[in-house]
């Protein structure tokens, strides 16, 4: 009788706890959906290339894996030109000061319910140190910013498609990366 009831109580636990897992999880696709979705957003993206290897962010909440990886950037504000915005959001998710150069070029990110305008700068960091930053639009716990490091575009191309911005599929080198231009289509 004892391993009756047991067994029941085992399960809830084990139940109990893999809800807790899924409520972490959807919490900050939750708060992508509710501060972002049905809804067009401008973003500013900034290149930062130090040797073969360019700088990512891994966000969660916006993939239907969990995991997506691009570079460093976000949304503009309202009477904010884009380079200060793209200024403000390299600092706030990587902890580098940085210069915004030459717009390289425009993409159109579409993962409905989520839309975005994305113009993508390059970009020369003039202070601060890498480290993972915030998105002070999130609460503590729905923080969506999990990793922020200098990948090789081998790295990169290893993940899924879904799990990396749609840019990296328009080109086969870093070197590539930076010779996109105008609106991806």
């Amino acid at each position: 009788m004892t391993e009756v009831a047991d067994k029941p109580k085992r399960v809830d636990k084990v139940t109990h706890g893999s809800d807790k897992l899924a409520d972490d999880v959807d919490l900050p696709r939750e708060e992508v959906l509710k501060l972002y979705g049905n809804r067009l957003r401008l973003r500013v993206c900034g290149l930062y290339r130090e040797g073969d290897q360019l700088l990512m962010v891994r966000h969660r909440g916006i993939s239907p894996t969990n995991t997506f990886w691009c570079p460093p950037g976000g949304g503009a504000q309202f009477g904010e030109k884009a380079p200060a915005a793209l200024t403000r959001e390299f600092l706030e998710e990587t902890g580098l000061e940085i210069e915004p150069g030459e717009l390289l070029f425009v993409n159109e990110f579409m993962l409905p319910p989520l839309h975005a305008m994305e113009l993508f700068f390059t970009v020369t960091v003039t202070g601060g140190q890498l480290h993972q930053g915030t998105d002070p639009e999130m609460s503590i716990d729905g923080q969506i910013i999990e990793e922020v490091r200098l990948m090789t575009f081998a790295e990169i191309k290893s993940y899924p498609p879904e799990e990396v911005h749609d840019l990296f599929r328009y080109c086969n080198s870093l070197d590539e990366v930076f010779q996109l231009k105008g609106y991806l289509k």
